[in-house]
């Protein structure tokens, strides 16, 4: 019954104030606020080629806050070391298992330190690797490839892995892709049209099957 009213207040603040985006601010030294430009980016990307009603403000926020729950879709990003404490734990689990949605975004280093914590969020779930044919590469934009590669790293191929309840998706990794990046203005990472473009196109997909799945 709370899962179904959180949905009915989601569908009624979306209709009121569009679909909003919260970054996650988070401790133990990692550079929650790379890629500065990346959220604007692809929220007037969305605004301008699907019908989504976008909130175009980009929010910031602990997980411990509780103006988490006025949002259903949050984004983590970085470099370097995440820690998230007992409270934020808590909050993110409930956050997920009551229809909250979140990306999480490598901007190369934070793998280690993103999937101890998220264990602890969920010890008993494991991340597993979408295939290609997976919808979230295909519910707005045809992405036949799977998860575009936007920065090299380590030579590393791109890959996506999410997490599940009842088989339904509740969190999505982009590792070793660094969408970010491709959101960026273009000046920063000087990366080709085709490449930015792809990567818009891949946080369409990901902003829609949230809402969709």
């Amino acid at each position: 019954m709370k899962k179904v009213l959180f949905f009915i207040f989601i569908i009624y603040r979306i209709h009121a104030q569009g679909f909003s985006i919260a970054r996650i601010h988070y401790s133990g030294g990692g550079d929650w606020y790379s890629d500065p430009s990346s959220i604007p980016n692809l929220i007037n990307f969305v605004i301008n080629n699907t019908n989504i009603k976008m909130n175009n403000k980009e929010y910031r926020l602990k997980l411990d806050d509780p103006k988490i729950f006025d949002h259903t879709y949050i984004y983590i990003t970085g470099h370097g070391n995440i820690r998230f404490n007992e409270n934020e734990i808590l909050n993110l689990r409930k956050f997920l298992l009551n229809g909250g949605f979140l990306h999480a975004d490598d901007n190369y280093g934070m793998n280690k330190s993103f999937r101890r914590e998220m264990k602890k969020v969920f010890p008993e779930k494991d991340w597993i690797e979408l295939p290609k044919d997976h919808n979230i590469y295909n519910t707005y934009f045809n992405l036949p490839n799977g998860l575009p590669k936007i920065h090299e790293h380590d030579g590393k191929k791109a890959q996506g892995f999410g997490l599940f309840e009842n088989n339904t998706l509740i969190a999505f990794y982009s590792y070793e892709s660094d969408l970010g990046d491709g959101w960026e203005d273009q000046e920063v990472h000087n990366n080709p049209y085709e490449i930015r473009l792809a990567a818009l196109r891949m946080g369409t997909n990901i902003i829609w099957y949230s809402m969709v799945r």
